[in-house]
């Protein structure tokens, strides 16, 4: 068997154009969207993050705003800031960019930004809402992950379904989006990490989906001991679900992105690129070769999920700004 590889960028191509073409009417009628990334000091990943934000709202027509604030900004000031632009009438929607300094509380400052304007429905309201199966915007981790699932299979009723990964931002809300339906709902059992036996449970999987990173969580945590420990041996950086542990025929959505090294030399560090820096690879949880000649279906890393979880962020900052305007 070789398996249909599900393409992410194909779509989030077409999620996006539906995208433009709202952004340009709600402009056209006086109401155009306008996000808002809120970042307070200067980190290079969140750069790298805000940027590629900027391109994809140009892209689509969607007014895009990164909001500097000095990294000495006190709770207190950035709530305060959080409370104006809640009360602006032409931003649509609001990015709390991570991670924030340490005199931050993030998880307050995400509680403090509107329902109606948390573009990546990431707050208790929404979360709540999501439980109660209805809301204006999800969590677009989990909701690309659950589109690119029923493109592939549409008919999910009753079928066995295994999360892997129960984080409030992927496996949480993809087990509440899947079980959202009276009837058309399927069987959803959530396992972790820590789960006994895991393969006894995607084994039996039809569909899987699996979101833990734990590869690269090993990999930090090895970077982290190794500065102090120089005979550390490698860590062990395989894949989280093993070809013997998925079920013939199964439908995979891979949800992790692992940026792991490509190897190891004798004194367990990385090696080295023709550039001299460290020759990493990118990753899923799930034994992706192995994968190809056993399952029916599976997203690649990169190129799956992740696409589709910047056309969702769009389209939940059209929705934000439908709901608004």
């Amino acid at each position: 068997m070789s398996a249909k590889i599900i393409d992410g960028e194909a779509v989030a191509a077409e999620i996006t154009a539906q995208v433009a073409a709202e952004a340009a009417e709600m402009s056209k009628a006086g109401r155009p969207p306008h996000l808002v990334a809120v970042q307070v000091g200067e980190n290079p990943a969140s750069k790298i993050y805000t940027n590629m934000q900027a391109k994809s709202c140009q892209a689509v027509g969607i007014a895009y705003e990164l909001l500097n604030l000095p990294a000495e900004m006190t709770q207190a000031q950035l709530l305060a800031e959080i409370e104006r632009l809640n009360g602006d009438p032409k931003v649509s929607g609001m990015i709390l960019q991570m991670p924030t300094p340490p005199q931050i509380d993030a998880r307050a400052v995400q509680v403090a930004i509107s329902p109606a304007k948390d573009v990546e429905g990431m707050g208790p309201v929404n979360m709540g809402r999501l439980f109660y199966g209805g809301g204006v915007v999800a969590p677009c981790t989990p909701l690309a992950a659950v589109e690119l699932l029923k493109r592939t299979c549409p008919d999910l009723a009753g079928k066995e379904t295994v999360i892997v990964g129960h984080s409030e931002i992927v496996g949480k809300p993809i087990a509440m989006i899947l079980l959202a339906s009276l009837n058309a709902s399927p069987t959803v059992t959530l396992c972790h990490v820590a789960t006994r036996d895991l393969g006894a449970h995607t084994r039996r999987a039809e569909v899987l989906l699996v979101a833990t990173g734990v590869s690269q969580a090993r990999w930090l945590g090895y970077s982290r001991r190794k500065k102090k420990q120089k005979d550390l041996p490698p860590p062990d950086l395989s894949p989280l679900v093993t070809g013997d542990m998925l079920r013939e025929g199964a439908i995979v959505i891979d949800v992790a992105i692992n940026r792991i090294p490509k190897g190891f030399d004798a004194d367990g560090n990385p090696l080295k690129n023709d550039k001299g820096k460290d020759a990493m690879i990118t990753v899923g949880d799930v034994d992706y070769d192995a994968a190809m000649e056993k399952v029916a279906a599976i997203t690649p890393v990169p190129g799956g999920v992740g696409p589709v979880t910047v056309a969702m962020l769009l389209k939940n900052t059209i929705a934000c700004a439908k709901a608004t305007g």
